[in-house]
C-alpha cells in the first residue's frame, strides 16, 4: 500500500511524534487538532528537537527544512479528505473517539484506513457507531513514536483482514516492528503488562516503602530496565497513565489495575509529568530532580 499523504488528528505528544515520523519517511502529513495554536506549538517542539540533532552533527539544516516542509498544520478534520492513511491520537475517551470517527468518515476517501492510537479503549466499541467499522483498526505507537520500534496493531471484531495487512505493511514502511494481536484485548500486550508494573510502583511509593529515586533505581538495577517506572509514567503522562488504569480496572475488575489515589491528587494539582514540568520528578531545571511525593 502506497501512502503519499497522511493525516494525524491530535497534536499531543503521540500525534506530534507520529506526524514527525511520517514526514521523516517522505510522507506529506497534515497534523491537526481542535485549536491550530496547539499544532503550532507542536511544530515548534519538533523543530527544537531536530535542531538538537543538527547541533550534535546527526542531521543537516537542509534535512530539517525538508522534514518541517512536509508537515502542514490544520484544525479539525476537513483536511483528512486528501489523506491516504489517517491516524487518530486524541484523548482516551470512547464517546469522543466515536464522534471523531463519525466526523472523519464524512470527509475521508472511500477505503482509507482509519487507525486509532488508543492505548486502552476498545476498537470494537469505538467502531460500533461507524458506517464502515471494517476499516477501523488499532495502531498503537509507543512514546517517543519517532524512536520506539514497536507498533501494536489490534483489530476489532469488525476489522477486515486486509485492513490489518495494509496497516502492518505501512508500519514496516515507517521503519517499525509490528506486533499484531491474535484478538482484541484491553490495552493489547505491552501496555497491559506494563500497566500492572507501573501501577504497583505507584502503590509502593504511596505505602512509603521507597522514595521516588529508590524505586526507580531498584527497577533499573534489579530488572535491567533502561528507565525506572516512575520516570516512565512521567514520560507517558500521569493523566494518561491514570486514564489507562481506570479503563483496565473498570473493564477487567482486576485489582492489579486499581488506580492509586496518589495519581488523582497529582493530576488535580497539575502534576502531569514531563509535559507540565512536574510529576514524580521536577523538570524545571537542567536535570530532573526527584519530588517528595506524599
Amino acid at each position: 500500500m502506497e501512502v503519499k499523504k497522511g493525516f494525524v488528528l491530535g497534536a499531543g505528544i503521540m500525534g506530534t511524534g507520529i506526524a514527525q515520523l511520517m514526514a521523516q519517511k517522505g510522507i506529506d502529513v497534515t497534523l491537526s487538532d481542535v485549536d491550530q495554536s496547539i499544532v503550532e506549538r507542536s511544530l515548534q517542539n519538533i523543530e527544537k528537537g531536530l535542531q538538537r540533532r543538527v547541533d550534535k552533527g546527526k542531521m543537516t539544516e537542509d534535512q530539517v527544512k525538508d522534514i518541517l516542509g512536509r508537515i502542514t498544520p490544520s484544525q479539525g478534520v476537513k483536511d483528512a479528505a486528501q489523506a491516504d492513511f489517517v491516524v487518530e491520537a486524541i484523548i482516551e475517551d470512547v464517546k469522543i473517539k466515536q464522534d471523531t470517527f463519525d466526523e472523519l468518515e464524512s470527509v475521508v476517501k472511500e477505503g482509507v484506513i482509519l487507525a486509532s492510537n488508543t492505548t486502552a479503549c476498545s476498537i470494537s466499541e469505538i467502531s460500533s457507531k461507524a458506517k464502515d467499522p471494517g476499516r477501523i483498526v488499532g495502531m498503537h505507537f509507543f512514546n517517543p513514536a519517532v524512536v520506539m520500534k514497536l507498533v501494536e496493531i489490534m483489530p476489532g471484531l469488525a476489522t477486515r483482514p486486509e485492513v490489518v495487512d495494509q496497516t502492518r505493511e505501512f508500519t514496516e514502511f515507517l521503519g517499525k516492528e509490528p506486533v499484531v494481536t491474535a484478538k482484541e484485548g484491553i490495552a493489547g500486550i505491552a501496555s497491559r503488562v506494563l500497566a500492572a508494573l507501573l501501577n504497583e510502583a505507584v502503590w509502593v511509593l504511596e505505602e512509603g516503602i521507597g522514595t521516588v529515586e529508590d524505586i526507580d533505581k531498584a527497577l533499573k538495577m534489579g530488572s535491567n530496565q533502561p528507565m525506572g517506572p516512575l520516570e516512565l509514567i512521567d514520560l507517558i503522562g500521569i493523566d494518561t497513565h491514570l486514564a489507562k488504569t481506570r479503563t483496565l480496572y473498570n473493564k477487567l475488575g482486576d485489582a492489579r489495575y486499581r488506580p492509586c489515589y496518589l495519581l488523582e491528587k497529582m493530576v488535580h494539582a497539575g502534576y502531569l509529568g514531563r509535559k507540565s514540568k512536574k510529576g514524580f520528578y521536577d523538570y524545571t531545571g537542567e536535570t530532573p530532580v526527584p519530588m517528595r511525593i506524599k
